[in-house]
């Protein structure tokens, strides 16, 4: 971990005098991407009960899920969030497709793990587009995690009788809560932040 720390300011200086350098890319920006399975069986959270009391929670045993794959920035709170039906090198690509799409003037960095299908050999990454893979088993280096947690904390103690359920409130959680305020005070990692400034001047 600290050799991935240490060695960052090298990798971003690296996209930026060569990938960039021939770019006629207007912006950059950075970006820690992850995926995260949400689904019917509920969530639960501690609570606070009266002293020898059990807490009482809705509960359901059902196991259909789906996969929000997302990007967020600690930069400005740019996040881009889509949903898939699985986790896979094919939906991953679905993904970065339609992420590069998205501001197709603003070339973004993408900070990710090392899931296999982040690796696989048919993904064409877009030009817009690079990938910073983390060192392996560190989830720690990665404030994506953070924004499951604080979506999951929405969802939980809550029954959804099917997916569409789910789907609605879902959707409404990131639409009332997950503000671009919110992403960089979740996100906003002091070290990234900085070394992103410094090497980018921004």
């Amino acid at each position: 971990m600290k050799r991935f720390l240490k060695n960052l300011p090298g990798k971003l200086s690296y996209i930026k005098n060569n990938t960039l350098k021939n770019s006629d890319i207007t912006s950059v920006n950075i970006y820690f991407e992850d995926e995260s399975r949400l689904g019917l069986l509920t969530i639960l959270r501690r609570v606070l009960t009266t002293k020898g009391i059990k807490p009482i929670a809705p509960y359901q045993h059902k196991f259909d899920n789906l996969y929000l794959f997302g990007a967020f920035s600690p930069i400005n709170g740019d996040h881009f969030l889509l949903e898939m039906p699985a986790c896979n090198s094919e939906t991953f690509q679905v993904f970065m497709d339609e992420f590069s799409s998205q501001k197709p003037d603003e070339f973004k960095i993408v900070v990710l793990d090392n899931g296999a299908f982040h690796h696989a050999k048919r993904l064409k990454i877009p030009p817009n587009i690079a990938l910073v893979f983390l060192p392996p088993y560190s989830p720690e280096l990665n404030p994506a995690e953070k924004i499951w947690r604080f979506i999951k904390d929405h969802l939980s103690m809550t029954i959804h009788k099917d997916l569409p359920a789910l789907q609605n409130h879902v959707s409404q959680i990131l639409q009332e809560h997950l503000t671009f305020e919110t992403v960089k005070s979740i996100c906003g990692n002091e070290f990234y932040k900085t070394n992103f400034r410094c090497i980018f001047n921004v």
